[in-house]
């Protein structure tokens, strides 16, 4: 027998007598959809409701209902009962089918629901026989399969629409010595079984087959009221020395508890039974909950005459028409009562056994491990804990074993988390910590190596290489590293803590070229200072993709000026780096900028970083300036005071600048407009670094001839400064003729005898006349050292050039005076005197003149009809009148632009001859009145 611990889990409601409404003795109980049903010896039917009141009650049967259920499904009454008999040889024993939401007039002070079935049980076919069980099977309402199990071993069996009278029935056969003590269907898939129990036997019919085939499942059976159906469709029976279980394939387990069973019921998972214990001589009633060995609640009654369970309660009805209701405690209530015990194995057994919320259960087995480490059973409480994983806050179990140094349990903690997945970096962190501070390697080898190349790490990977490199595991870190596909923090390892060159090498070809990329942005410096020449190999693959066609997938790749900050400390290898790109890519996207960088390079006397090109392009001025500063700080003090030392710089400077040189030409052809680099860095760079050659290309290129000679002019290069006058003076091939006159004024301020100069200028200034002889005068008067002769042949030939003007200028008077004196004449005389027109032809028709004739002052002569409507011109002067007038509106309209005017004036070797062509044109010799 099992010794199970008792427990109040269940608690009595309410107890008391039964509404006197209820009349007769009670024969047997249903329930269901929220009522009581009872049947009585009178043949009546009451209803009871919550609170176990009266609601309502009929008469179903004339003499006794013996057997009632209530439906499920429908709102209908099956109940059995006797009526009165319609003959000695017909039986009273009727079957009725109620539908309770229908209700039919009795009279006028009662009401009953309508009755929509009647059958007669016992037929010739189906003799009579004592009822000793019933049940109802409801399929598809108003489908529904009764069996009536009888005293002589049969079961009568009914199914169909009683209602519509559509009913087959049959009968089964278990043993003809036996009474049926208790029914039960079953539902296996699409099967349907029947459990049929006798005193002697457990048997099973399979009712899909045709007949039903019979299976005896034992040769032991039990009694009435104490065959009972589990929620898993399991049959139960209670006979005095145990409790058994039968599945469909025979008898399961059995529970011995002793004492004969009166009554067998199944409420939530609980098994019930009222038992008559011979030792004490009492009726007990007993809940078992048997999966987790314990009994729920006892407590003892007088003589019960049904038991059922409604509303969450169970009901117990005695024979003296009084009733106890017992109903269940909520979980809180019955978890308090076994903490105060100290049952935490029983409460976490309970909460699982009642399908508890997960929280509910961590709960649980939080307090239990609260106990067991209250009892320093450290290992057993870790167990509870991990079991709260994901309920409970981690830190609350990581700082009780921290305080009692429990490192082991500490360590089996933090695995669990992350292998669940909820693991944060500070876990991380201390769970590595706490496997380097055990020094087991193996278990930081399964830690890190567990997923063997699948799938994805359970941990936060920068913590775990971060603590692994902290304590020396470079190893691990490196797995974990390149795993997770952390690259920097793999060559980070190599380069810093290892300082193996070569693998980082061959670490950062293997990867992606944008992973690639990244890295050498990183680390390239450290790369550059130690292996330079490899490192910018796969910079050249990188950038360049060697072997594919240029131009093919050049956009896509990386851009060198994107590596420059690698090459901070290195000027040389970053030289060397765009030497190489620059021979092979030619069209590259970046060519300015690696152009503008190279030159820098290039024109540097010192070879300092390029800074200047940098920060142009966006880089960080505060990191060039500090690497700058670096680097200078780095150079050895003895080397630049070293003789040989100093002349190899020189050296070096000169075949950089001859190289920049070569750029600045190279990358400016004749056929560009813009070159392919910065122009105004580039004039920077050359002045910064007092490279006359580049500077003086860059200004002839831009046609800045005034800055080119006065480059000259700063170093005192007087053949230079006369030899690129000449090339860039001469206006006949795009030159500017105003260089002369600079050049002049430059001799003529430097204070110095440059007599030999002045003169070769000045016959360049004669032969394009490029300045009047008083301005060449005030322009040499300034320097003391030259003298008169240096200008004596210039000005008599001016002289004489210039009274040869006068006096053709002279002549040309005269004859323009005596013009106009005869223009005036002839006007004076056509104003004053009559003219004699002697023409006798038409001078348009050539015919003889005749009247009406037209005569003008020109001395032409027309027919009036050869003239037309216009009679006020004469058809031969008129175009040269109008060409004229037309010629003079022109000049006149061109007066008011005044911007071309002044070019004209400022274009003009001459501006005072442009002036008095204006106004000897009577252009602007009209004056306006101010006011007007």
């Amino acid at each position: 027998m099992y010794q199970l611990r008792k427990f109040d889990f269940f608690e009595e409601k309410y107890g008391g007598k039964i509404p006197e409404d209820v009349t007769g003795d009670i024969q047997c109980c249903s329930s269901g959809r929220g009522k009581v049903v009872i049947g009585s010896n009178d043949g009546s039917v009451s209803f009871l409701d919550r609170g176990v009141k009266f609601d309502s009650g009929f008469q179903a049967h004339s003499s006794s209902v013996l057997f009632l259920q209530h439906l499920k499904q429908r709102n209908f009454l099956v109940t059995v009962g006797e009526d009165e008999q319609i003959s000695p040889q017909q039986s009273g024993m009727c079957l009725k089918v109620f539908d309770l939401d229908k209700v039919q007039e009795e009279g006028t002070s009662s009401s009953a629901p309508e009755c929509i079935g009647i059958l007669r049980i016992f037929t010739n076919q189906f003799p009579e026989a004592k009822i000793t069980s019933f049940l109802v099977l409801e399929e598809v309402p108003p489908i529904l399969l009764i069996a009536i199990g009888l005293d002589n071993g049969c079961i009568y069996c009914v199914k169909g629409d009683i209602a519509r009278e559509r009913i087959t029935r049959f009968k089964l056969q278990v043993d003809g010595r036996s009474a049926i003590t208790g029914l039960g269907f079953r539902m296996d898939g699409q099967a349907l079984l029947l459990f049929a129990v006798t005193p002697e036997s457990v048997n099973l019919f399979s009712m899909q087959a045709q007949p039903p085939k019979l299976q005896t499942l034992d040769h032991i059976g039990g009694s009435v009221n104490t065959v009972t159906m589990s929620d898993r469709s399991e049959l139960i029976v209670g006979r005095p020395e145990a409790v058994y279980f039968y599945e469909v394939d025979g008898r399961g387990p059995c529970w011995a508890f002793e004492g004969e069973k009166k009554f067998m019921g199944w409420f939530r998972g609980y098994l019930l039974c009222v038992i008559d214990d011979s030792k004490t001589g009492n009726t007990v009633f007993n809940v078992y909950d048997l999966r987790n060995r314990l009994i729920a609640y006892s407590i003892v009654v007088d003589k019960v005459s049904n038991m059922l369970c409604e509303w969450g309660n169970i009901i117990l009805i005695k024979a003296d028409k009084s009733l106890l209701c017992i109903t269940e405690k909520d979980m809180e209530s019955k978890l308090d009562m076994l903490f105060k015990k100290n049952l935490y194995t029983v409460a976490i057994n309970l909460v699982q056994s009642q399908h508890a919320d997960a929280a509910a259960t961590a709960n649980v087995m939080r307090k239990y491990g609260d106990h067991l480490y209250g009892k320093q059973d450290f290992d057993e409480a870790m167990l509870q804990y991990i079991n709260t994983i994901g309920y409970l806050e981690p830190s609350f179990v990581i700082q009780k074993f921290l305080d009692a140094q429990r490192i082991y349990n500490l360590t089996n903690y933090l695995e669990k988390l992350h292998e669940k997945g909820l693991a944060s970096k500070d876990h991380t962190t201390l769970l590595l910590n706490c496997y380097t501070k055990l020094k087991d390697v193996e278990k930081l080898n399964t830690f890190i190596r567990k997923e063997d190349g699948i799938g994805e790490l359970k941990f936060d990977v920068e913590t775990a290489i971060r603590v692994c490199r902290a304590a020396n595991y470079h190893e691990h870190a490196m797995y974990v590293a390149k795993k997770a596909g952390k690259h920097e923090w793999y060559l980070k390892i190599l380069l810093e803590d290892l300082g193996n060159y070569d693998e980082a090498l061959q670490y950062v070809s293997s990867l992606e070229p944008s992973q690639a990329g990244v890295t050498i942005e990183q680390y390239g410096k450290i790369l550059i200072e130690h292996k330079p020449k490899e490192t910018i190999d796969i910079l050249m693959r990188l950038c360049t993709e060697q072997g594919i066609p240029n131009g093919v997938f050049l956009s896509m790749l990386p851009s060198p000026v994107d590596f420059i900050t690698v090459f901070v400390q290195h000027p040389h290898s970053l030289m060397h780096f765009l030497e190489r790109y620059a021979e092979i890519v030619q069209d590259s996207p970046a060519q300015a900028e690696i152009n503008n960088t190279l030159l820098e390079l290039y024109l540097s006397r010192d070879l300092n970083f390029p800074s200047i090109s940098l920060s142009e392009n966006g880089l960080d001025k505060d990191l060039i300036d500090h690497s700058v500063a670096a680097a200078v700080s780095k150079a050895d003090p003895e080397k630049k005071t070293n003789a040989d030392s100093k002349d190899a710089m020189e050296k070096d400077c000169t075949e950089r600048q001859q190289k920049g040189l070569e750029l600045l030409k190279m990358a400016w052809p004749s056929d560009l407009e813009q070159p392919l680099y910065d122009v105004d860095l580039a004039v920077i760079l050359c002045e910064m670094n007092s490279f006359k050659d580049g500077l003086l290309y860059l200004y002839e290129k831009m046609k800045f001839y005034k800055e080119v000679i006065a480059c000259y002019m700063q170093n005192h290069d007087h053949e230079g400064l006369i030899a690129c006058c000449k090339r860039l003076g001469d206006s006949s091939k795009g030159g500017d003729p105003s260089l002369w006159a600079d050049l002049l004024k430059y001799f003529g301020e430097i204070g110095e005898d440059c007599t030999k100069e002045v003169k070769e200028v000045l016959t360049y200034i004669e032969r394009d006349d490029i300045l009047p002889p008083i301005i060449v005068l005030q322009t040499l008067a300034k320097n003391p050292c030259l003298t008169l002769s240096v200008i004596k042949d210039y000005i008599a030939r001016k002289l004489e050039q210039e009274s040869k003007i006068i006096e053709e200028d002279r002549r040309a008077v005269e004859k323009y005076q005596e013009t106009t004196k005869n223009m005036r004449k002839e006007i004076e005389d056509l104003r004053t005197n009559a003219r004699i027109f002697q023409l006798s032809k038409c001078t348009a028709c050539t015919f003889t003149l005749d009247i009406p004739a037209v005569h003008f002052m020109c001395m032409h002569s027309f027919h009036q009809r050869c003239l037309g409507d216009n009679e006020k011109e004469c058809p031969e002067c008129a175009p040269e009148y109008r060409s004229v007038m037309e010629m003079k509106r022109s000049l006149e309209q061109n007066s008011k632009d005044q911007d071309l005017f002044f070019q004209q004036v400022k274009g003009s070797k001459d501006g005072f001859s442009v002036i008095a062509e204006y106004f000897g044109k009577g252009i602007i010799s009209k004056t306006r009145d101010a006011t007007s």
